[in-house]
């Protein structure tokens, strides 16, 4: 049985800001020490905001919140000392170099002498910016340049480490090669990682444990496996050529779910999505379900849960849905 306080905990975080919006609606956090936890949720959701209460940069309107065993509020400064950030933008100084960064880093936090130089070329090497150390950070690339905020973040051995949004603007082969090295950091250092992020493989693949944030809280929380062998069977996409109005929707909604072995039937204008126990065997009778509606159907899918499943289920909407139309929402009016 685990004894060990959580390394960072939040509960029944509220925030809102000017013209009456609300980003964060009782944000609930517990992360374990040792291991990389995934806030996920489109942009909006209250990821970031929950980071800056975290990291001491914001004030929540109520609630309260735990870092290293640090209050937020009442020890800001045990928890700055405690913490590595960072932030979705840049930190470092474009026109200093690479190790001069670490070093002006080193020195804020009271790193001198001998132990600060030998960090500094530890996180050069190990980051593979040892041949760019002596360049200025202007000329570096984007991979390069999110390689050297994550060396910022730990020039001080920091216990907790806040990545927001490590890999957005990366290209896939640099965003790769950030996966890899998070997944390092976890696994050889034993370092404590909250990771933000909107990209779902991203969450899958990095995070022993994951919360899905959607309109300022917690929707659901679990590590991602267990979340998506709670949803029973296969999803079933269908895409229709035209899409259906309100009474349509209602009227597809209650036949496809009548039909043996279909559990959850959702209508989204063109979008049926559809849980069965088996979608390949199911997918006969969705057809011609729809067919005796009179709808045609573009194109249909069958694969085993994802994380879009989940979020689906729990927010009511497709991830994507979610991503493109925002989720910040007047105050009192989330869900």
């Amino acid at each position: 049985m685990n004894t060990r306080a959580p390394a960072v905990e939040a509960r029944q975080l509220i925030k809102t800001y000017p013209g009456d919006v609300t980003a964060l609606n009782g944000m609930d956090v517990t992360v374990t020490a040792g291991t990389v936890f995934g806030l996920l949720g489109p942009n909006g959701a209250g990821k970031s905001t929950t980071v800056k209460i975290l990291t001491t940069l914001a004030r929540p309107d109520s609630g309260t919140a735990t870092v290293a065993g640090h209050d937020v509020l009442r020890h800001p400064d045990r928890v700055r000392r405690a913490i590595g950030v960072v932030a979705q933008h840049s930190g470092a100084d474009p026109v200093a170099t690479g190790r001069e960064n670490l070093l002006l880093q080193g020195r804020l936090h009271g790193m001198r002498g001998a132990t600060l130089t030998r960090r500094a070329d530890e996180l050069l090497e190990r980051f593979a910016l040892a041949d760019a150390a002596r360049r200025p950070v202007k000329g570096y690339s984007g991979g390069m340049r999110r390689r050297l905020d994550v060396a910022l973040g730990l020039v001080h051995r920091p216990e907790v480490l806040f990545l927001d949004e490590p890999t957005t603007g990366l290209d896939p082969e640099a965003r790769t090669a950030m996966w890899e090295e998070i997944g390092r950091l976890a696994g050889e250092e034993g370092l404590t990682i909250l990771l933000t992020t909107h990209y779902l493989e991203e969450a899958d693949r990095l995070a022993g444990r994951i919360a899905i944030v959607d309109r300022g809280r917690v929707v659901v929380e679990g590590t991602p496996d267990a979340l998506k062998g709670e949803l029973r069977g296969d999803a079933v996409r269908l895409e229709l050529r035209e899409p259906v109005g309100e009474a349509g929707r209602a009227l597809l909604t209650d036949a496809l779910g009548a039909l043996p072995g279909v559990h959850e039937v959702l209508c989204e204008g063109r979008r049926i999505s559809v849980r069965a126990d088996d979608g390949a065997a199911a997918m006969p009778g969705l057809l011609a379900g729809l067919e005796r509606a009179g709808v045609t159907v573009a194109s249909a899918t069958v694969a085993r849960p994802s994380l879009d499943d989940v979020y689906l289920r729990h927010a009511g909407r497709r991830y994507a849905e979610a991503q493109s139309a925002g989720t910040l929402v007047p105050a009192g009016g989330a869900r």
